[in-house]
């Protein structure tokens, strides 16, 4: 059996989390991939909390990023899943967090 070409362990790392994820239901473990997917100043006020059925729920600081967030939806599950393979995540849900 031949084997394609070596991928880097950046390239593979995020599907490793995307399937630790996904199998444990805790989606902290995606918070590297978010991070580089929205960017250091969004992630400061939203974090992964877990991936129930491809559906990301996503904590944020207020009511405001989560309609922010919400708006981006689509754009940022498409952007996900080049990173953690198709159809990872479906959806998105944000939550206020007011703890």
């Amino acid at each position: 059996m031949a084997r394609g070409e070596p991928k880097s362990l950046e390239s593979l790392l995020p599907r490793v989390l995307a399937r630790l994820a996904g199998e444990s239901g805790r989606g902290h473990a995606l918070a590297p991939v978010w991070g580089a997917v929205v960017g250091a100043h969004i992630a400061r006020h939203s974090s992964p909390r877990a991936l129930e059925g491809g559906t990301l729920v996503v904590i944020v600081t207020s009511a405001e990023w989560a309609r922010t967030l919400e708006a981006e939806a689509p754009s940022l599950c498409a952007q996900l899943n080049e990173r953690l393979g198709p159809g990872t995540v479906k959806a998105l849900t944000f939550r206020w967090d007011t703890r």
